[in-house]
């Protein structure tokens, strides 16, 4: 009767039903931020392109003269 007993406990406890919740919540979010990253990845790299690309034809101006030193 012992065994019947531990079968009836073993079905009645819910303690890992918790652990099975968090899990599922903790791969929704991680879903969720790959699928973020996959949809502003491609956005990122072009800004990225434009401002490389605008730093590069920048120059910059000197106080006091070509040497900076004001002479």
């Amino acid at each position: 009767m012992k065994l019947v007993a531990m079968i009836k406990n073993f079905h009645n406890d819910e303690s890992g039903a918790v652990t099975v919740d968090w899990v599922v919540l903790t791969a929704a979010i991680v879903g969720l931020g790959i699928a973020v990253v996959a949809s502003v990845s491609g956005g990122v790299g072009t800004l990225g392109d434009n401002i490389s690309s605008a730093l590069s034809g920048a120059s910059v101006a000197t106080p006091g003269g070509e040497d900076g030193l004001g002479f």
